[in-house]
């Protein structure tokens, strides 16, 4: 079951695009991993560049995106390999 989530995961956030390439998140490896946990859902996502602008609009809207899917009641964010990951991470999981 859990495979099959994340499959749904990874299918909804590929509607995500990177703004400066126009290319799905996932296509272009933004998207480092897909967990799932019950009904958790935890993306690791690793921006091209350490101080890209638009890593925090992208997360966000992978976890828009991840929340659409069924089964899914909360999603994760971790930010990895930007200068600010720290501060970023705690923004966006915030409950």
């Amino acid at each position: 079951m859990s495979e099959e989530l994340a499959l749904a995961v990874k299918d909804a956030v590929s509607v995500v695009n990177d703004p400066h390439m126009g290319v799905s998140i996932v296509d272009m490896g933004i998207v480092q991993s897909i967990a799932i946990e019950g009904s958790t859902a935890e993306l690791v996502i690793k921006p091209t560049n350490p101080g890209c602008m638009s890593v925090t609009r992208i997360a966000a809207q992978a976890k828009a995106e991840a929340l659409k899917v069924e089964g899914i009641d909360k999603v994760k964010i971790i930010i990895e390999g930007h200068v600010m990951a720290d501060s970023l991470n705690e923004m966006l999981n915030r409950d």
